[in-house]
Parts: structure tokens; C-alpha cells; sequence
């Protein structure tokens, strides 16, 4: 760290008394819970096996700074809260995250970090992807009989000339379209895609590659799909039940679907006109698109309010009543937007400002192994808290951002945290777990 001229600094008093600052604190920094991370990615084995399979060029006689410890460095300060490689440049001489990452040595620059970016290919990613869907099995102690895989595509909002910009025009603005992929709120696929493309564009190829992975590991396992009206796609339908798997997704509505709801929307209305509260009924009937191959099953949600009809369609091969299928499974899927704000709200994902593709893919991926270390804490650590469904700003602010004295010597490193620490019960409860595996 940078040595300071002691020289207090005097401030408004505090009852008569001089109130005096200054910076000869000695060695402290305000990311103390940082190692949470480094024991979970221990655990996890999750930077370790992704430097293995990174395209390292350089000379290896003549570097610093090993491929592993870079990654650590830049997904572990997403985690922390650091969305910009220039923030590095500040953070190289924290002994926090030093120590975290595993070096006693100056981190690599924001320079750096940006050339291991630039260096990322496709095979990379491809092998990230493959670790991540691994880890997501391994999460499991016997397998599940029955799984959900979310899909869902966001606005991915970009400001400068970065390869792949594209005009959208729903969302209103040059983006990329990433697509993500969940089981719960394990994150399983993270997809950089130009907004040129199709909402379901290559969603058909990743739904087959993850079937294929997860049978491989659970022949027995039920797979649903499940995703809004932007992956109904007949194509997609077709795979689905040739390869035995089921599905919900959303449907657009039309004038056919709205006459064959017509009944339904007119019980509710007419509810509705008698006692001036909200109505929502639901209808079950075949129907059959232009482009499908055969009839399907359609799930119509008929709804009146204040604001007028509301109707609403799924198509579906999962059996079940109508108001069921649409209410506890079709709407569940909302919660994987609250997945998709965490990573781009909190996580930074929409930090791609790079120039070419792969960078940006990159950084997508590194916010998403960054979820993937926190989801784990959150799952594994946190399960019986009372942040056991704590979002990740509140979990990087309650846990991670700690205040610490740090003292290094030849024998130990301590981290010495505040007596006084509100969720010290939450570490120690913690820290019980990781003494216990």
C-alpha cells in the first residue's frame, strides 16, 4: 500500500470533544469477507479446472502473473462489486484480495487482465459452458426425478462501435441479445448473441447439448423446457417430443386462439361486470398452428381487470388441470428474471464495451462464474439464514464488503474483523460448515 504523511484532520466536534481523522490505520481493507469466495471456488474446484482448458500464449519463462490468478482476480472482484478493469489498477495492492486469489504479490494490472480477455476463443468458451453444466450436476447428491430448464433472452444495451451491434427494434436501442439458460437459480448457459437474430436463435442446438450432457449423468431425469412465446417454435416443439422431452412455453395470441377462448373471456367479463373484481379463469382445448405438425395442447388464461381483457396462452405436453399448469409451473418462470437482473444489475454482465466479439463473451462469462461462486455460498452456506434467499447485492454487501486489519508475515496471514460485526453469527455459522466437510 501507498505510504501516507501522517496528518490528522480535524472534523466537526462530537460533544466538546476534537473529532480527528487520519490515514495510519495501517493495513486494512473494506473487502475482509472476500476469502468466502476463495473457499467456495475451493470447493468448487472452479478456477482451476477453467485455467486449464484457457489458451495461454504467452512465453511462459517470462510471465508474472498466472492464468488462474487472473481469473480469480477479475471474477472475484466482480463479486466484490469491481465492474471495471480500471479498477484494478487500484485494487492491485490489496492484501485482501491478494491473499484471496493466492498471491503475496502487486495483482496484475487493468492492461493485463485486458490482454487475457482479448485472448479468449471460442473452444475457451465452449469449455467454460462445459464446466459449468458439470458443476451443475455435481451440486446434486442423488439425482432429481424431474428437471426445469429455463430460457430467456435480454437487452444487452452497447454504446460503442463493439463488433455485432445491431439496431432492435423492441427494446429501442443498439444491444446484443445474450440467452440464458437456469435451473432454478443455478445458471447454466450465458450466450452472447447479436440482436440482429432471432430470440430462439441456436436455443434449439443448446436445449439438445444440455439434454444430451444432463442423460448422460441421469438417464431417468424428466426434462421440461420451459420459456416465453419468443422459443415457440415448432422446430423446437417437433425435438421435444421425438426426444421425450416436456415442455411449457408461451404462445402469442391470435384471432383462432381468442375465438376459442371467447366462451371463457365471456364468464369472466361478465363476472366481472357484477362484481367489479378482477377474474381470471382458464380454458384447456387443442389447437393446431399452420407450421405444427400435429394438434397441441393450449392453455388459455382468460382475465378481466380494470384495465380490460387480459388473455394469455401456453402450449404444453405436461398433464395436469389448466389453472395449475399455468399458475405454479408456466408462471414460476418470472423468477428467472430476478436471476437475469442479478447478473446484469449486480454482476455487471452488460459491461461488454469491448471492440471485438469473444472479449465481450468473456466478460459474460466471467459475470456469470462470479453468480455461480455466490449461487453456491447461497445454496451450500446460507441455506437456514436469514440471507438463505438473499439477493447478491445484499449478500456481496452484508458478507463480503467487511471491514478487516490485515497483518502478513513470513508464517500467517490474519484477517482480523470488527468485534462488533451485525452478521458475525452468519460468518461463524459458516465457518462451522466449512470445519464440518
Amino acid at each position: 500500500m501507498k505510504n501516507y504523511i501522517p496528518s490528522n484532520y480535524q472534523l466537526s466536534k462530537i460533544k466538546n470533544r476534537k473529532l480527528e481523522i487520519n490515514f495510519t490505520g495501517g493495513e486494512i481493507s473494506s473487502d475482509g469477507g472476500a476469502l468466502l469466495l476463495r473457499e467456495a471456488d475451493k470447493k468448487l474446484n472452479l478456477t482451476n479446472d477453467l485455467a486449464k482448458h484457457f489458451p495461454d500464449r504467452r512465453n511462459q519463462d517470462l510471465i508474472i502473473h498466472s492464468v488462474v490468478t487472473m481469473l480469480r482476480q477479475r471474477i472475484y472482484g466482480l463479486a466484490l462489486g469491481y465492474e471495471d478493469l480500471n479498477d484494478h489498477d487500484n485494487l492491485r495492492n490489496c492484501l485482501a484480495l491478494q491473499s484471496t486469489i493466492g498471491t503475496d504479490k502487486v495483482m496484475a494490472s487493468s492492461s493485463t487482465i485486458c490482454r487475457l480477455e482479448n485472448n479468449t476463443d471460442r473452444q475457451f468458451v465452449v469449455e467454460a459452458h462445459k464446466i459449468m453444466v458439470d458443476k451443475f450436476i455435481e451440486s446434486y447428491k442423488t439425482p432429481p426425478k424431474e428437471i426445469i430448464l429455463d430460457f430467456d433472452a435480454t437487452d444487452d444495451e452497447i454504446h460503442g462501435n463493439q463488433e455485432g451491434k445491431f439496431y432492435h427494434g423492441y427494446y429501442k436501442h443498439d444491444c446484443f441479445l445474450p440467452l440464458y439458460v437456469f435451473c432454478g437459480k443455478q445458471l447454466l448457459v450465458s450466450y452472447l448473441r447479436t440482436s440482429k437474430e432471432d430470440q430462439a436463435k441456436h436455443a434449439w442446438a443448446i436445449l439438445a447439448l444440455l439434454v444430451k450432457r444432463i442423460r448422460e449423468s441421469w438417464p431417468c431425469v424428466a426434462i421440461v423446457f420451459r420459456g416465453d412465446s419468443g422459443f415457440c417454435r415448432h422446430k423446437m416443439l417437433d425435438w421435444c417430443e421425438r426426444n421425450n422431452v416436456q415442455y411449457i412455453v408461451g404462445i402469442s395470441q391470435n384471432n383462432r386462439l381468442n375465438t376459442m377462448l371467447a366462451p371463457i373471456m365471456q364468464k369472466a367479463e361478465n363476472a366481472y361486470n357484477k362484481t367489479s373484481e378482477k377474474q381470471r379463469l382458464f380454458g384447456q382445448f387443442q389447437y393446431q398452428a399452420g407450421s405444427w405438425s400435429c394438434p397441441r395442447k393450449i392453455i388459455g388464461k382468460a382475465e378481466v381487470t380494470r384495465f380490460g381483457k387480459n388473455p394469455r396462452y401456453v402450449v404444453t405436453n405436461l398433464d395436469g388441470k389448466a389453472k395449475s399448469l399455468y399458475e405454479d409451473i408456466y408462471c414460476q418462470r418470472g423468477d428467472m428474471e430476478n436471476r437475469i437482473k442479478e447478473q446484469q444489475l449486480e454482476l455487471f454482465a452488460d459491461r461488454t464495451s469491448a471492440q471485438r466479439w469473444w472479449p465481450n463473451q468473456m466478460r459474460l462469462l466471467l459475470s456469470s462464474l462470479a453468480y455461480t461462486l455466490i449461487e453456491y455460498i447461497r445454496k451450500t452456506y446460507l441455506k437456514g439464514t436469514e440471507l438463505a434467499k438473499a439477493q447478491v447485492n445484499t449478500i456481496r454487501l452484508k458478507l463480503l464488503k467487511v471491514g478487516a486489519v490485515i497483518i502478513r508475515n513470513t508464517r500467517r496471514i490474519r484477517f482480523l474483523l470488527s468485534s462488533t460485526y451485525p452478521y458475525k453469527h452468519i460468518w461463524q455459522h459458516i465457518l462451522k460448515k466449512l470445519a464440518l466437510e
